[in-house]
């Protein structure tokens, strides 16, 4: 950003209102979601990015900037680095501009990416173990390319804020919308048009609780680095905010709501049963959000908007957004309830429970006075399960709501049994696997000299795999366990103060 000039309101405003876009982009549809709508007293509408031709609106941004360059510029080629929808973007506009396009990925990056970008004409250089926008900046210097920026660069926000002009057109009596942020391109194009022809109309920024780098910046007042980027919503996995999207959305943007990823697999069954689309985590964001906003500021009768930015979703993704949705959507309450160890006590604990729908039940014996269950039971809301809270303990049961633990989620529920009765100082550790031949290999032969005592993984469908394993250890070990780690270079935390893992296998 630091050789482009900067633009102001009006400047933005005409370089969206002349954009091209439509060369390559289409103008996607605006459709009603009847059934959330009069679940939430609210006039709900989704705006359909993943009708684009490479399903997400990061065309409109790449064809935006790539259109506009110079005939010598153009004759030199772009080039990019990404490993998701932007890619496709640069891929395709070059494509359609009789241009080279080079884009940089990771040397790991799985072959349907890499694929889906060579298929709409992109060459492809798989560099390093990670995202490497450097090694991009370098290669377009050395070989006189354009570097096309994902989000931070004038351009690009203008492509897609076009989005926010055919909004307009489409309902002009929009009272909120939620738009997601990643990098903030998308966000800072709708606002600066929206504020500037509707400023009556509320913009509300989504983001991923595990990514929520527009959140950061406004309370430091200037873009930082987040420690950690989580990878469920991959498409707003962003580490920083742009300076240049950081400074609009400081200026036009009214509000930001973060989500976690159980609510964002509500969203996409949301997406899925009202209009029959497949978004990906990041493309139900926004919906995510919305439904949020409502609840909290209990909205009523108002027209909402929200985008769904994208629908790239690897298929395998869809087992575990079907396991989280309905905790996502307070549907189904996950309790560890301690019981006698006496004929009879399970009998009467589902005498407590009723006609509920149990969705899971995890026991094994752990000792002759007492033992610990696992159980899911379905629910309308909070309410019923802080009814179902209160009547198990006036029965005398010790009760723990595990519907928040987001181990128990992902692993003790798929693992209670038992306990390792000879395995003493264990510590419990939840590693990001990356999803690559080789990465359990490495694991095992960088920490040869430990003793795993546990471990646990089931596929999501992501780039990193979530895994739990245990190690013996004491304390005079620790100090060389931990060099080891390092060695092994995969992020990793020390998980072994979980409730529930104390409750179940420890």
């Amino acid at each position: 950003m630091s050789d482009t000039p900067v633009l102001n309101g009006t400047d933005y405003l005409r370089a969206i209102l002349s954009s091209n876009i439509y060369d390559l982009a289409q103008v996607t549809p605006l459709q009603k979601m009847a059934k959330l709508s009069e679940r939430l007293g609210n006039h709900i509408f989704i705006k359909r990015e993943d009708r684009q031709p490479v399903h997400s609106f990061k065309l409109r941004g790449a064809y935006a900037m790539i259109s506009h360059l110079s005939p010598a510029q153009k004759s030199a080629g772009v080039i990019a680095a990404s490993a998701g929808n932007h890619a496709q973007g640069v891929a395709l506009s070059a494509k359609h501009l009789g241009l080279r396009a080079l884009i940089v990925m990771p040397e790991k990056t799985p072959s349907i990416k890499v694929d889906g970008v060579r298929g709409f004409g992109g060459e492809v250089l798989l560099y390093g173990a990670n995202f490497d926008e450097a090694k991009a900046i370098e290669l377009a210097q050395e070989l006189n390319m354009t570097f096309v920026h994902p989000f931070d660069h004038p351009q690009v926000i203008a492509g897609q804020g076009s989005i926010g002009m055919e909004l307009l057109q489409q309902n002009a009596n929009l009272n909120y919308l939620f738009v997601p942020v990643g990098g903030g391109g998308l966000i800072a194009g709708i606002a600066v048009l929206m504020k500037q022809l509707m400023p009556e109309v509320k913009i509300i920024g989504v983001e991923s609780k595990d990514s929520a780098c527009l959140s950061m910046a406004l309370q430091a007042g200037r873009p930082v680095d987040l420690p950690h980027v989580g990878l469920f919503a991959d498409g707003v996995a962003v580490k920083r905010i742009g300076d240049e999207t950081f400074r609009l959305c400081q200026q036009y943007v009214d509000d930001v709501i973060l989500v976690d990823n159980d609510e964002i697999c509500a969203a996409l069954k949301d997406v899925f049963e009202n209009v029959r689309a497949v978004a990906e985590p990041s493309g139900a964001l926004s919906l995510a959000g919305l439904k949020k906003y409502v609840a909290q500021h209990n909205l009523q009768g108002q027209t909402l908007s929200c985008i769904l930015s994208g629908a790239n979703l690897n298929f395998h993704t869809l087992r575990y957004v079907s396991e989280r949705c309905e905790i996502g959507e307070k549907h189904e309450a996950l309790l560890t309830v301690t019981i006698p160890e006496q004929k009879g006590s399970f009998f009467t604990f589902s005498q407590i429970l009723g006609n509920r729908a149990v969705t899971e039940f995890n026991y094994r014996h752990a000792d002759d006075q007492q033992t610990r269950i696992f159980v899911g039971v379905r629910i309308s809301g909070h309410a019923e399960k802080a009814e179902i809270i209160k009547e198990l303990e006036q029965h005398g049961y010790t009760v723990t709501d595990l519907s928040d633990d987001d181990i128990a989620k992902t692993h003790i529920r798929y693992m209670v049994g038992g306990r390792a009765s000879s395995v003493t100082q264990e510590q419990l550790y939840r590693f990001d696997f990356p999803e690559q031949k080789g990465a359990l290999a490495h694991f095992l032969q960088t920490l040869i000299n430990w003793d795993i005592s546990l471990f646990h993984y089931r596929a999501h469908g992501a780039d990193y795999g979530d895994i739990l394993a245990a190690f013996v250890l004491d304390e005079q070990q620790k100090a060389s366990f931990e060099q080891d780690l390092a060695k092994l270079g995969y992020r990793c935390t020390n998980v072994s103060d979980s409730l529930s893992y104390g409750y179940f296998l420890k």
